[in-house]
């Protein structure tokens, strides 16, 4: 293994271009949610029938949905596969400057059981801004007998 050894001047600059970076990565995650208000509600359905939840990506003040890109949540999953999903993606449907998603499942089993899923959504702020983000889809389903 080589050792490197920089001059004092060289090495702190190299340290704040690299703390800077990572200053940098929080505010731009908090900027992509910024857009969008999500809002999931739990569910409770009796084990085999089928049920839906409504997921719900409201663009807030100053933005406006990206109507030309595949609005959809993906990546659906259960903590403990206690439900199952009918579909692996579930495209928006746009209502009242709000992006609606009708997640179809069943419980396959009773108790309470954690899911989650990706909401892939796009937004335009102001005239010169367009982005593409994630944001994260929770929920319970509580099955019942």
């Amino acid at each position: 293994m080589r050792t490197i050894i920089l001059p004092r001047r060289r090495a702190l600059a190299l340290t704040a271009i690299g703390l800077a970076g990572l200053s940098a990565w929080p505010a731009h995650a908090a900027e992509d949610s910024a857009a969008f208000v999500v809002d999931v509600s739990d569910v409770t359905v009796k084990v085999g029938q089928p049920a839906v939840i409504l997921a719900t990506a409201r663009v807030r003040d100053g933005y406006r949905i990206l109507t030309a890109y595949n609005n959809r949540v993906i990546r659906l999953s259960s903590y403990d596969e206690g439900v199952v999903f009918e579909r692996d993606m579930v495209p928006a449907k746009i209502e009242d400057n709000a992006l609606i998603f009708p997640v179809a499942l069943r419980a396959t089993k009773a108790g309470t059981h954690p899911i989650n899923g990706l909401f892939r959504v796009g937004y335009i702020h102001g005239t010169d801004e367009m982005a593409m983000v994630s944001l994260r889809l929770i929920a319970n389903v509580t099955g019942t007998e």
